[in-house]
């Protein structure tokens, strides 16, 4: 029997560069994070999610992705902040003013056929977005024929959210906002201000059900009327960007409505089950065929 031998002269050299080095820490980062936890980011878009990373890896501690990755595995805490790290939460009440003007003025109409509408905000972040749903359709005449669904992948900001609590500072902005959003009353009757804070009214709060879920693996919620997901996909590779986009189609009713960001669109193979409503604003309707 012979036996070969590779001395290290023998071995073919390695040249790789920093970037390189990190983005393999990353991929083996990232499908630890899936294995142990169940959160899915390997087909995040690698530009947006890198530069998240690293912003995180900055102010962790750990001198490199494989350090992190040993102890992140095993320590929950050390794993909430790096998701609170990759996730994007920024979002504001009434945001996109054009949105829910066109909301009132094309979607409701639609929505006030049925007997209960039920409405999914996927990627609800700290809720802004799902109370100011709830605001719209108060106003609008649907008593409590409504129930919002607003979920996010963050536990954390979930909880933050369901309190419906938010800096005092950010009302005269959240006002502006619900103005030229064709608001009806006057924006300081939904809140109350506590010092430096303001409360939102219960009732706003009795119509939400805020829930964990994560778009990237997580299933659908059925037989809704109304999708709303902005700016959540454009982090998104394109082929989880049309999976989750064959999620809301699948889960909305015919005839309704799905809600994108003004970056957002949808994919080729998804358009000819939809009308647009709304082109520039991105707001489309599944067709009843």
């Amino acid at each position: 029997t012979e036996i070969y031998t590779l001395s290290l002269h023998d071995a073919l050299p390695i040249c790789m560069t920093e970037e390189e080095i990190q983005a393999i820490e990353i991929r083996l980062l990232l499908e630890g994070v899936f294995q142990t936890f169940g959160y899915d980011f390997r087909d995040y878009s690698d530009a947006s999610l890198s530069r998240r990373l690293n912003r995180w890896l900055s102010g962790s501690g750990f001198s490199s992705f494989s350090e992190a990755q040993a102890r992140l595995l095993r320590d929950p805490d050390v794993f909430q902040g790096l998701l609170a790290g990759i996730t994007v939460n920024v979002t504001e009440m009434f945001r996109d003013p054009a949105l829910f003007l066109c909301l009132r003025e094309q979607v409701v109409p639609h929505l006030k056929t049925y007997p209960f509408v039920k409405i999914w905000v996927a990627g609800c972040a700290s809720g802004e977005e799902a109370y100011s749903l709830a605001i719209l359709l108060e106003e609008e005449g649907f008593g409590d024929r409504f129930r919002i669904y607003a979920t996010d992948i963050d536990q954390k900001v979930l909880h933050s959210a369901g309190n419906g609590i938010y800096p005092i500072r950010d009302m005269q902005r959240f006002t502006q906002n619900y103005q030229k959003g064709g608001g009806k009353a006057s924006f300081s009757d939904y809140y109350s201000a506590r010092y430096d804070h303001a409360l939102l009214k219960p009732s706003l709060k009795q119509r939400i059900v805020f829930a964990s879920h994560n778009l990237a693996g997580d299933g659908d919620f059925g037989e809704m009327h109304m999708v709303m997901c902005r700016n959540v996909m454009i982090y998104f590779k394109a082929p989880l960007k049309e999976r989750v986009q064959g999620m809301f189609r699948t889960c909305l009713m015919p005839g309704g409505f799905l809600c994108l960001g003004l970056k957002e669109a949808l994919s080729g193979q998804l358009a000819p089950h939809f009308e647009e409503v709304a082109p520039r604003i991105r707001i489309y309707r599944k067709r009843y065929a």
